[in-house]
């Protein structure tokens, strides 16, 4: 019939509407059919991947430009500038100048969440990033990595959509900043390789107490090649000087409603404070003899890590952040990190995860930044000089020189030459490795079939606290999912790591436990515990609590603490001095727990305003003469005390305050002592972080 519509495909003839996401398979944006969307295609079943790969290249390109003008992923960061100075001991690893015998050079680290939007807060259950630029005199190296060894992914093909599933739905957009949701544990639940991931993702190490204070990995396998062309393997590690220590969980939700800037916020006011934030750079070196394994890991999946136990970290340098970014913008925010930004010396291996990010995080610059002149940017610029012939472009700052932008040329003089190989010695950046033989294909190895057994490592390797905060890590957030399904399918995945852990996280869930799996005991990995150890406690923040009628002992406890590195803040019922230039830093309004690692009690304290009284009048707080305690200090000592922090009392000045929030002198991290033993009482208490024994969990 005349006025029936023509079909869309008809020629001259367009759609209604532009078609989208009606297929029944997979397809291109082109609409070419996609049989393949797990694997990237590779040149052969280990080799690298290949450039060729469209579906891959596509898929990656348009992940990259989702979000304007914000980071897709890693948008809410924060940032500052140190130096790092060699060891000197590395010679015999790697060609690399910056590790040469008496090299310092200058470096800028962003430290970021990645689920959460840049309005984000800063405490959310999350990995962390931890990229450092090493502006070294050979040009930039730029070492980006997490706070957790392992990834969710095994191929950077599977990388949109893993943040899809972690991001807030998209039809309400929420959760934000959370992986507590539907989405998030359909996928890893189905997508196992998920699972040793979601394992460290759930216990402490997802929250830290401070960026100060989180261990930085490289993730990925890489290559270090010394002057003689030899080529080791190695895996990056950053070690706090401070020890690495975890937020309650409690504390880290406090923090989010109190303080949403509390990890940026504690890292600016340590350096301000000159409690400058110390790391050691480490390898873990491995034998680069074209198997790719090692003690039956495989290296090249990036979501396995070896145990220290079987390749210890040799220190190379120390890290010092000294100064904090000018303007967060211009730096922290405009900061450009590649994994592809080698230095002679240093190279990738085929890693299928690290072969995607190569393409991904140059080809993510062109929209977040305005275009491929990112390079330009102070914070991205180079110390050593540059001569790249490229040309124009958006933000072209640089006026090039010459008239012949390409090699060869003879109107240029030839200019620029082309870097000198010495002769028996390997090009300055690419190491000629061997290329997988065999068709090209989209497959994995065999060795990366294994989802658990890692994650089992890593779970029996905790202490018995840190096991118990796992199980109800799990139970939380599978809590929040509405798909009884997904939950369910999630504890079985748990049934494969440890039973005892499935079964509880059942229990709390209110399902079925799983039937026992009979899992293989790996050897546990002391290392992966943050308990048990002790560590220096500069810049940890001790609240001195008092009153503006009792603070006579105020200035030489804050002296006191000061002299032994800790940053004392002091807490009154209202502002202003104690001494000439010795201000109160928080009233009773301001402060919260959270902010504290311990806290110095000297009594008596006042009494609870008529009004407070009103506010909360089963505070329970009885002080001198039974009259009430102010209930803002009673919740700021109950909350000390329940996330296990240091309590320190003047021993003649506490005034029954202790027993009046139910709390008795002699509980564990609890000290009653002399005026001048404050400070070393305080430092002996924190050198352990928490006071793990005061609620003791069964083994």
């Amino acid at each position: 019939m005349a006025n029936e519509p023509k079909h869309p495909t008809d020629p001259g003839q367009q759609p209604e509407s532009v078609p989208g996401q009606d297929s029944e398979y997979l397809t291109t944006a082109q609409g070419a059919p996609v049989s393949d969307t797990d694997h990237s295609l590779k040149a052969g079943e280990r080799g690298p991947t290949l450039l060729q790969d469209h579906h891959l290249r596509e898929k990656i390109m348009h992940f990259d430009h989702e979000r304007i003008p914000e980071r897709v992923v890693h948008a809410r960061g924060a940032g500052a500038h140190g130096l790092f100075t060699s060891y000197g001991n590395a010679e015999e690893l790697t060609r690399a100048d910056f590790l040469k015998p008496g090299r310092t050079t200058r470096v800028f680290v962003r430290f970021s969440t990645v689920v959460g939007s840049r309005g984000s807060m800063d405490t959310a259950r999350d990995t962390r990033g931890f990229a450092t630029k090493f502006y070294t005199e050979e040009g930039i190296f730029d070492l980006v990595g997490n706070n957790i060894p392992v990834f969710f992914i095994q191929d950077g093909i599977k990388f949109p959509d893993l943040v899809h599933a972690a991001k807030p739905h998209p039809d309400t957009e929420i959760p934000q900043a959370q992986s507590a949701h539907d989405t998030f544990w359909d996928f890893v639940s189905l997508h196992t390789p998920a699972q040793a991931h979601v394992m460290w993702q759930m216990s402490d190490r997802a929250i830290p107490r401070s960026l100060r204070m989180m261990e930085g990995f490289g993730v990925h396998t890489f290559r270090m090649v010394n002057e003689a062309g030899k080529a080791s393997l190695v895996k990056f590690h950053w070690k706090p000087r401070l020890g690495v220590h975890s937020l309650a969980w409690e504390e880290s939700q406090l923090a989010a409603g109190a303080d949403p800037d509390f990890h940026r916020r504690d890292l600016a006011e340590a350096i301000d404070a000159g409690a400058y934030p110390e790391w050691e750079l480490g390898v873990q070196i491995f034998p680069d003899d074209g198997s790719g394994v090692f003690e039956g890991i495989d290296l090249l999946d990036p979501t396995k890590f070896v145990p220290e136990e079987l390749a210890p970290v040799q220190p190379l340098g120390k890290m010092v952040l000294d100064r904090n970014p000018e303007n967060y913008f211009a730096q922290t925010e405009q900061v450009a990190f590649h994994p592809g930004h080698l230095v002679p010396g240093i190279d990738i291996s085929d890693d299928p995860l690290l072969q995607a990010r190569l393409f991904s995080y140059l080809d993510t610059q062109l929209t977040r930044l305005g275009g491929p002149n990112f390079a330009q940017i102070p914070i991205n610029s180079p110390d050593s000089p540059v001569n790249d012939m490229f040309r124009d472009g958006f933000h072209q700052h640089r006026v090039p020189k010459g008239i012949a932008p390409y090699k060869p040329n003879s109107l240029d003089g030839g200019c620029p030459y082309m870097a000198q190989v010495v002769s028996g010695q390997q090009p300055p950046l690419d190491f000629p490795q061997p290329v997988a033989s065999g068709k090209k294909m989209r497959s994995e190895p065999a060795s990366f079939s294994d989802h658990y057994s890692q994650a089992r490592l890593f779970y029996i390797s905790l202490s018995a606290v840190e096991r118990a905060h796992v199980q109800q890590a799990y139970s939380f957030e599978l809590g929040k999912c509405t798909d009884t399904a997904i939950r369910q399918r999630q504890v079985e995945c748990l049934a494969k790591i440890d039973t005892q852990l499935a079964a509880g996280v059942a229990q709390a869930l209110g399902l079925p436990a799983p039937a026992a799996v009979q899992l293989d005991d790996p050897v546990a990995s002391p290392a992966l515990s943050q308990i048990g150890k002790a560590w220096p406690v500069d810049g940890r923040k001790v609240g001195v609590v008092f009153n503006s009628g009792n603070h006579q002992h105020v200035p030489a406890i804050a002296q006191a603490l000061a002299e032994r590195g800790m940053s004392p803040l002091l807490v009154s019922a209202s502002g202003g001095e104690v001494a000439p230039d010795l201000p109160i830093d928080r009233t009773y309004l301001t402060a919260r727990s959270i902010e504290f690692d311990a806290l110095v009690l000297i009594g008596p304290l006042p009494p609870a305003p008529d009004a407070a009284v009103a506010l909360d009048a089963k505070a329970g707080a009885l002080g001198a003469g039974g009259v009430p305690i102010d209930p803002r200090v009673a919740l700021l000592v109950a909350e000390a005390y329940r996330h296990n922090k240091a309590i320190i009392t003047l021993d003649g000045l506490s005034d029954g305050l202790l027993q009046a929030v139910g709390l008795e002198d002699d509980a564990p991290g609890i000290a009653l002592v002399e005026l001048s033993a404050v400070a070393e009482s305080a430092e002996q208490l924190l050198s352990t972080h928490r006071a793990w024994e005061r609620f003791p969990v069964a083994e």
